[in-house]
């Protein structure tokens, strides 16, 4: 059974998604589907179509689960204070947003069980879907579309670091890793997971600190909160949150660290919970026609970047 989903010209989306299960289910307007009557996935992803279901046997979920490992032995406070320091530097390239965009053509998300897109597939994805329900919500919509570009990392022009050390979930570092946090087994292998000083609930923090204060591990979503706030972005706070944050599923997903959010945080999180469906849910087969949809994006990456970016 084949389902074509007609949507408005000015989206330049056309779908195909094929049901491959007797479970009944229901095309959304992104142009995913779902069961019908529910819009999050269970966390037991009890119907079949589960979203970042880590336990599945498959040999890109062995793949998955050994990124994890690297990762969560890898990333300590130490790692994390290098990479900041030498990326925060923006040294690297001066480029627009656009031909960022179009630099992550060739990456493929290693940590994803899900995705086996081109990012840019991703990017366009999510942009559309929040645009045809928020309609009014510009800056949101360009956030969909720019919240990954700190994959960038993953070319040469970058030195090429590893998948572990940009993409994947991202947590806290500085306190104790969460038990939420997926593959948490693995940071038992971690410099900082029996050093006092970071092993605690608090670590080097305190209540209410807020997030902005805290040391996330090291990745895209972080380096593009730099890229964008250094070069002086007029987006509001809350896209700089989704933006850092939008990999943070200890947080937005199980409530872990919420004890380290300040009020600020509280209230961007509500949009980190509405946008985490589109970035999640919109990982389909849908087709976006690029040239239809990028003078709109243009004018929006003008409205709120400046034309070139220091990278």
């Amino acid at each position: 059974m084949t389902i074509i989903i007609d949507q408005p010209d000015h989206f330049g989306i056309e779908a195909e998604e094929k049901i491959q299960n007797n479970e009944k289910e229901l095309v959304l307007d992104g142009g995913f589907t779902l069961p019908e009557g529910s819009f999050l996935v269970p966390e037991n992803n009890s119907f079949g179509h589960g979203f970042r279901d880590y336990d599945a046997e498959s040999a890109r979920q062995e793949g998955v689960e050994n990124f994890y490992r690297i990762n969560h032995i890898s990333q300590s406070v130490d790692f994390v204070k290098r990479m900041r320091e030498n990326y925060g530097k923006l040294d690297k390239v001066e480029m627009s947003i656009w031909e960022c965009c179009e630099l992550l053509n060739d990456v493929v998300d290693e940590s994803d069980p899900d995705l086996d897109e081109p990012q840019i597939e991703h990017l366009l994805q999510t942009a559309e879907a929040i645009r045809r329900d928020y309609p009014n919500e510009d800056w949101l919509h360009l956030t969909g579309l720019i919240h990954d570009l700190g994959k960038v990392l993953l070319h040469p022009s970058f030195g090429e670091l590893p998948q572990w050390a940009v993409v994947g979930d991202t947590y806290p570092l500085g306190c104790a890793f969460d038990e939420s946090i997926v593959h948490h087994k693995y940071f038992k292998e971690n410099a900082d997971y029996n050093n006092p000083a970071y092993n605690t609930k608090y670590g080097i923090y305190f209540e209410g600190c807020g997030l902005n204060n805290v040391m996330m591990s090291w990745g895209h979503d972080d380096y593009m909160y730099l890229v964008a706030k250094e070069n002086k972005t007029t987006l509001p706070s809350a896209a700089l949150f989704i933006i850092r944050y939008h990999s943070f599923y200890a947080l937005h997903r199980s409530g872990a660290y919420k004890h380290l959010m300040n009020e600020e945080d509280t209230e961007n999180l509500k949009w980190l919970q509405i946008f985490n469906k589109y970035d999640l849910y919109s990982k389909s087969k849908v087709r976006i026609d690029v040239e239809r949809v990028k003078p709109y994006y243009l004018s929006l990456i003008k409205k709120y970047f400046p034309e070139k970016l220091r990278w």
